[in-house]
């Protein structure tokens, strides 16, 4: 049976540990505000983008136009993931969930694909893929430090330079997308080519006119959209990961609290037999004399 000693020393570590839980889940907590802000503000700039490249695509297809060359299918033989996970764990299963989620996604597509290469964002998804020996061609580090569109738009530029020079037939970004603080969806979305069939524009309606023409304004939009969907992965992922450690550290603190309670019971209890066994030497000891 452990001495008393042993119990209050226990009972202080559980405190401290309350202690760090509770402020990892204020800062999380404050953490969140901002990021669910930033996301809600990029959600509706991202999903008009997308709706204007499809109106656009639409008719240029319509027309018998030349398209653009991030538009044009062509035969997928090499594919490409890009994985955003976390720099930091003690967030529940935000990192495994979304690479796990990822390493189904490769089993499901070995037929279609001759070759799936990894590429990470976030210490967490390398050491989960490096732990399994699944080759990573690159792995981006210190985009979380400080997260800024520049860094997305720089993925996404190295992403579409190696899919117009042919290395690559088809890249996906897997992320975890925000529904709320406790609540993530894990989503893996064809960045390149960019897909434009789901929100297809009806090409029988009013067009206009584009100035200097359609052709310029895809040369110019793509590589916005392609950005701004990297970006809005980083930022969907950021909220994720706050709300996902928030409530982690809130079951880690309730955890703590119901530790104490039973450490407290029982070092009550082992203090009560104690005194009681003293009191019992000392009444036998006065029956003795």
């Amino acid at each position: 049976m452990p001495s008393l000693r042993d119990i209050r020393t226990r009972i202080g570590s559980v405190r401290s540990t309350r202690q760090i839980t509770k402020a990892m889940k204020m800062v999380s907590a404050a953490k969140l505000r901002r990021a669910q802000d930033a996301v809600l503000k990029t959600r509706p700039y991202a999903m008009l983008l997308d709706q204007t490249l499809s109106r656009l695509a639409a008719r240029a297809a319509a027309e018998e136009q030349v398209a653009h060359p991030l538009l044009a299918p062509r035969a997928q033989r090499t594919a490409e993931v890009v994985v955003v996970t976390s720099d930091r764990g003690l967030a529940g299963g935000f990192n495994s969930n979304i690479c796990r989620f990822v390493q189904r996604f490769l089993t499901e597509n070995a037929d279609r694909f001759e070759r799936i290469a990894l590429a990470t964002v976030g210490k967490k998804g390398r050491e989960y893929f490096k732990a399994r020996n699944l080759p990573i061609r690159r792995d981006y580090t210190g985009i979380h430090a400080n997260l800024a569109y520049e860094k997305a738009e720089a993925l996404a530029r190295e992403a579409t330079e190696r899919y117009l020079a042919g290395e690559v037939d088809a890249v996906f970004l897997a992320y975890n997308e925000f529904k709320s603080a406790i609540s993530q969806k894990q989503a893996v979305v064809q960045l390149l080519p960019v897909d434009t069939s789901a929100a297809s524009a009806d090409t029988a309606g009013v067009d206009f006119r584009y100035e200097p023409s359609r052709e310029a304004l895809l040369a110019d939009l793509l590589p916005r959209h392609v950005a701004m969907q990297v970006w809005r992965a980083l930022l969907e992922s950021a909220a994720s990961e706050h709300g996902a450690r928030m409530s982690a550290m809130e079951s880690a603190t309730k955890n703590a609290e119901e530790m104490i309670a039973s450490l407290s019971l029982q070092y009550n209890r082992a203090r009560q037999a104690y005194v009681t066994k003293e009191l019992s030497e000392i009444v036998s000891g006065a029956e003795a004399l």
